[in-house]
């Protein structure tokens, strides 16, 4: 049976207005007669943050940018049609600290910056008429020590139902597979649990309709249930039903089932939601680690802020997509949600593209900062949420408490920690509880409660944490935080640059991470009873400067930088976690004008077992490639062609090769897609490269490089990658970083066709064609 749109769900995020700093009458802000035609019109998701100048004055944890409060007013239509229905609005996320009104009329407010929320707007609004939203913003009280933004940065949405629907966040689809952790897949039972709710002033009789779509879309098993719901009540269903042959949601073949749930009351129709569910077991093990479907598998993860270049936190949707893909193609399994609630889309990418998810609440207890003594815990409702809204996502293998919180090793937070526990198996019962740690393992606290022990570096304490613990397994919730920047092989204080060379090196300041190759994954991947980790990070990110202040305005610990170009760490991991082939030289010049003769740190990363190098067709050592390792040699300089070949049973099965460039020529676009999805949300990423005469990157371009984008849509930014470049993400120039940069653009509200172009003075331009579909 086919469900019909019942439940109107709009999404509002076109067409609202903004106001930069707070206003000296808040009534007259709020009434519906306020002329706010002088205020900028925007489009949500947006982040205001990114708006203000870098300046040594303002915070170093918000990457030097200043931060104010701001407003927001919203004029929609509602329909005469639903009268009668509920109303809501719901925020998808606003940092933070935000209130909101309709029509004159106060809804509430919402603390923290990370949970979305919801108000019933049933009475306060107006029917066949014009409605206004207005949100207060004010994000000056941080809730972590990066960059968090500022502004309604997700989705909102107007919703009409009726009065009897299936409540918020009221359904939960646990699924289970008779002996599946030893991969046995011959059936599934699913379990439906559906909370109805009903705001009529009189108790309703009802039925519960829900339908299991398998993964090509086609009606697997109807179930049908009879429940009567009290007036201004709830009442829950629960089903269960078998499914012969389930296809199992993995990485390597993310399947996904839906669940169509049907509310009929006297037989008719009037509420209908889809849920989207996998089918799949997880088990951690003390000593053996974890394991996916039965089948044993190291969770190869980076931690991730939700952050993007050009856009900040409200990031669009379809970035999200972009980025993991980035990630898997590395060989990465797994997303941190550093350190808080994501983005829903990001969840729903995970569970389509296969990535396994750490998700993370904020903080221990009710507070919303890092929880002294005293943190309250008789709320949690922010943890709830979380809980509610994520837990039918397959590609959530264990729910976090918080990170490195101060009562981490003390009884108190044990205390906090198991209140929280008990909220999460109230919603949630088919993941382990777990915090990311860095100290207090072997101390009466978090440990001894929780599920699964997460250590944040201390490497040389998995042991003793294993033993002190030898029924609980283990993992590496943030490891190997080494600060590299991009095409930088000296360590440069005055620009804000971290050697590459880090990676690799015992002896580096104190002030950076020892090297990844040393004691980051090797420390991991050389215990069985490691479940696997989680790097910091895959990406660079705002805020936080790190290992440098002033001038840098981002971190520095990506295996890739803001723009998700790779760095040479990107490729240590790769060879480490990928098994298709691979060597990787480092450095990734070999422009070294002046150093004619003199020695330079070759650095090979390759998965193969034996490395040979080649300069100018002159064959050099071939060495043995150690596991989880590296390979190096001292190179007298000349120009030319480096060339590096990994060998396996003596055939050569991968290649890399760097060849001295000569002066920029050209520029070069590239995107991995042609079309964006026309509706105004739909957003790409433009890579671009300056190169030679001859096709090659020249590693040390600089050049500025303009944008125009014609036909339609908009330019939402440039970044090159730089951590201490100062220009504005907002723009529609930007130099190139090491000979690279980035444009992100997104599709306007209608099909058309776009053209992307690209100059700079001397070089010769590039062009590329694009469909808004």
């Amino acid at each position: 049976m086919e469900s019909p749109p019942l439940r109107q769900q709009t999404l509002i995020d076109a067409d609202w207005r903004f106001h930069s700093g707070d206003v000296t009458s808040s009534n007259q802000v709020i009434a519906k007669s306020y002329d706010d035609a002088q205020w900028l019109q925007i489009q949500l998701p947006h982040d205001y943050g990114l708006d203000g100048n870098y300046d040594p004055t303002n915070a170093r944890q918000r990457g030097y940018l200043p931060i104010d409060v701001a407003w927001y007013r919203k004029h929609f239509s509602i329909p005469k049609s639903d009268q009668g229905r509920i109303l809501q609005l719901e925020f998808g996320g606003i940092f933070r600290d935000s209130q909101v009104w309709l029509n004159g009329e106060y809804l509430g407010s919402h603390p923290s910056g990370y949970t979305g929320f919801r108000w019933d707007i049933t009475k306060a609004a107006r029917y066949g008429d014009e409605n206004i939203i207005v949100v207060r913003v004010d994000p000056r009280q941080r809730e972590g020590w990066w960059y968090e933004g500022a502004g309604i940065y997700r989705h909102v949405y107007y919703r009409a139902m009726s009065p009897l629907h299936v409540a918020n966040d009221g359904i939960y689809v646990v699924s289970t597979v008779p002996n599946g952790n030893q991969g046995a897949a011959a059936e599934a039972d699913v379990i439906i649990e559906t909370m109805v709710e009903n705001q009529d002033a009189t108790p309703v009789d009802c039925e519960v309709v829900s339908e299991v779509l398998g993964p090509d879309g086609n009606s697997l098993k109807i179930a049908k249930s009879s429940v009567n719901t009290p007036a201004q009540g709830q009442s829950q269903v629960i089903r269960k039903i078998s499914l012969s042959h389930p296809r199992l949601w993995s990485l390597e073949s993310p399947q996904l089932y839906e669940l169509r749930t049907t509310i009929l009351r006297g037989g008719v129709p009037v509420d209908s939601t889809t849920t989207t569910f996998g089918i799949r077991t997880i088990h951690f093990d003390a000593d053996k680690g974890f394991f996916l479907n039965g089948k044993h598998l190291k969770i190869y993860g980076t931690a991730n802020h939700q952050d993007f270049p050009a856009v900040g936190i409200a990031v669009p949707d379809s970035l999200q997509t972009w980025r993991i893909k980035r990630l898997k193609e590395m060989g990465c399994n797994g997303w941190r949600t550093a350190h808080n609630p994501p983005n829903e889309a990001l969840l729903d990418a995970c569970d389509r593209l296969g990535m396994l998810v750490m998700d993370e609440n904020r903080h221990l207890g009710d507070s919303y900062t890092n929880s002294p003594s005293g943190t309250t815990y008789a709320d949690l409702s922010d943890l709830a949420a979380m809980i509610k809204r994520d837990r039918n996502h397959p590609s959530i293998i264990m729910w976090s408490m918080c990170n490195e919180e101060k009562l981490q090793g003390t009884p108190e937070g044990a205390k906090i920690f198991s209140a929280m526990k008990e909220v999460v198996h109230r919603y949630d019962r088919t993941r382990p509880v777990t915090s990311a740690m860095n100290r207090g393992w072997l101390q009466p606290g978090i440990a001894d409660v929780e599920d699964l022990i997460g250590v944040n570096y201390n490497p040389n304490s998995y042991d003793d944490i294993h033993r002190a613990h030898p029924r609980l397994p283990l993992f590496g919730s943030e490891t190997a935080n080494t600060k590299t920047t991009r095409g930088v092989y000296q360590n440069d204080s005055v620009n804000g640059w971290a050697s590459c060379y880090n990676l690799i090196d015992d002896k580096i300041p104190n002030n950076f991470s020892p090297g990844i190759c040393k004691i980051g994954w090797p420390a991991v991947s050389s215990r069985p009873f490691m479940s696997g980790s989680f790097t910091w990070t895959g990406f660079d990110y705002k805020g936080e400067p790190n290992p440098f202040g002033w001038p840098d305005i981002s971190n520095n610990t990506g295996l890739m930088d803001v723009c998700g170009f790779p760095k040479d760490k990107y490729y240590y991991l790769k060879s480490c976690w990928s098994d298709k082939p691979m060597v990787h030289l480092m450095p990734t010049t070999w422009n070294w004008p002046g150093k004619e003769g003199q020695n330079i740190r070759v650095i090979a990363f390759s998965n193969a077992r034996e490395v040979g190098l080649l300069l100018n067709g002159k064959s050099l050592e071939k060495q043995n490639m150690p596991k989880d390792g590296f390979v190096e040699w001292k190179v007298p300089y000349e120009p030319g062609r480096l060339l590096a070949k990994g060998y396996i049973d003596g055939k050569v099965v991968a290649t890399d090769q760097l060849e001295t460039a000569d002066a920029p020529a050209r520029i070069e676009l590239s995107t991995d897609r042609k079309t964006l999805q026309a509706g105004g949300q739909d957003a790409l990423v433009a890579a671009v490269s300056i190169l030679d005469n001859k096709g090659r990157l020249v590693p040390d371009a600089n050049n500025p490089v303009t944008f125009q984008l014609a036909g339609g849509g908009r330019i939402l930014g440039v970044v090159n990658g730089n951590p201490s470049d100062h220009d504005p993400d907002r723009a529609n120039q930007r130099r190139a970083f090491h000979g690279r940069c980035i444009v992100i653009i997104q599709a306007g509200p209608r099909p058309e066709s776009l053209k992307l172009t690209a100059t700079s003075s001397g070089l010769k331009p590039a062009a590329i064609r694009l469909e808004s579909k």
